[in-house]
């Protein structure tokens, strides 16, 4: 699997998968998640509404994935996914590894081959960049490889997953954080 990081916008990621750093409640905010609304279209946020009066009904959990159509954005699908809040004292490291280690998972299993993910977490949630990036570059350099033989670590453990990804970029909002990526990722 090829793994870069590139500075831009999310939103115009040709790729099949375009992962939101959501909330839980999976209806839009601000940040990537309302830039990603704004730009898929009024679709996005009713399939949103549609998970939660169905499937969702108490929202997202904090290091889970899911997946709805894209709309109006280049992507196919966009894989939601709640990263933990530092500032409401969710500060292990292993609910946000489970953050890129199930959207890979919930990504794979649509069959894409290529997934851009924001830097989830290192916005309003609070945390820091650099950590964001160990953290996100160590979960997805640590999937499977084409067997798709490994079993997940973290708040995913044990679960079983496919392994078609064969690129993933984290599309980054700004040269500090574009850097830490960088540096994660021995650039």
């Amino acid at each position: 699997m090829r793994v870069e990081a590139v500075e831009g916008d999310i939103t115009r990621e040709h790729v099949d998968v375009v992962v939101n750093a959501a909330n839980s409640s999976l209806l839009g905010g601000g940040g990537v998640d309302g830039a990603i609304h704004a730009a898929a279209g009024p679709g996005l946020l009713a399939a949103c509404r549609e998970l939660r009066r169905t499937t969702l009904p108490g929202g997202l959990p904090v290091g889970d994935a899911v997946a709805t159509p894209a709309f109006d954005l280049p992507a196919r699908w966009v894989v939601h996914t709640v990263g933990p809040n530092r500032h409401a004292g969710e500060t292990d490291p292993a609910l946000l590894a489970s953050c890129f280690e199930r959207s890979l998972e919930v990504a794979a299993g649509l069959g894409a081959t290529s997934v851009a993910f924001p830097a989830v977490g290192a916005g309003v949630y609070g945390w820091d960049a650099d950590e964001v990036a160990r953290v996100a570059v160590g979960a997805v350099r640590a999937w499977p490889d084409a067997t798709g033989t490994g079993t997940t670590t973290g708040a995913a453990a044990g679960r079983r997953r496919p392994a078609c990804v064969e690129l993933v970029r984290f599309v980054l909002f700004s040269p500090r954080v574009h850097d830490a990526f960088a540096r994660a990722l021995g650039a």
